[in-house]
This record gives structure tokens, C-alpha cells and sequence, in this order.
């Protein structure tokens, strides 16, 4: 999964605020969840607030990442996924992704469907 330098930065800084640092929760839960998950993008498997979606696709673009996943099944999503296409964003498809936690059955990560969302080509 490729980087996000500020992120990783403010891991091995401990940064006891993501705000003071810039950094939108709700993508910075996603990066780490998915890097927990061994995913090979960030995969949103919690609720996406509608107001941080801007900021989410800036640092995105900013930091040259064009895919991510969304495996959460919260309500409304359907306009969240229409706010991403504002900012540049379309479905790309179906796919899946470990998920946050253990199959009982495997003990194993489980493997989950999620929406693969892809930056609009320029």
C-alpha cells in the first residue's frame, strides 16, 4: 500500500492530535486499519462523514493515491458515494478486502465485498 509520509510521521511521533497535524480521522483510521488488515489500499470500513470527504480526496491526490475501497455497508452511503464523485472519484467496481477482524471459522482476516472507487482519469 503506498504511504501517506505525514501519516507515518505523526505514528512514529506519537502525535497526541490529528488535528494539530492536519490530519482528517477518518481517513488516518482507514490508512492504519488498512495497514493492520494487510490491504493493498486504503479501505474505508467505518462510517465516512459527508464534510470530510473534500478533505479525504485532497490529501488522496495530494499524496498520489487514485484507488481506495469502501467495505463499510453504513447507511446513506449511496450519497456518499455521489459527494466522491464531485471531487473526482467513481466506482470502479467490486472487489474485496481483509477485513478488521478475525474469521473465527479460519482465525484468519476475513475477506469481505467492497466498492473500489478510482480517481477520474485527467
Amino acid at each position: 500500500m503506498k504511504k501517506i509520509e505525514l501519516f507515518e510521521r505523526a505514528i512514529a511521533e506519537k502525535a497526541g492530535s490529528l488535528k494539530e497535524w492536519g490530519i482528517n480521522p477518518t481517513l488516518f483510521w482507514a490508512y492504519r486499519n488498512s495497514i493492520t488488515a494487510g490491504n493493498d489500499r486504503i479501505d474505508f470500513g467505518e462510517t465516512i462523514w459527508d464534510s470530510d470527504i473534500e478533505e479525504i480526496t485532497k490529501t488522496l491526490k495530494e499524496n498520489g493515491i487514485s484507488e481506495f475501497t469502501i467495505s463499510s455497508t453504513f447507511s446513506s452511503l449511496i450519497p456518499t458515494l455521489a459527494e466522491f464523485a464531485k471531487y473526482g472519484f467513481q466506482i470502479a467496481g467490486l472487489t474485496e478486502v481483509k477485513a478488521n477482524y478475525t474469521d473465527f471459522q479460519t482465525q484468519e482476516r476475513a475477506v469481505i465485498p467492497a466498492i473500489r472507487m478510482a480517481a477520474e482519469k485527467a
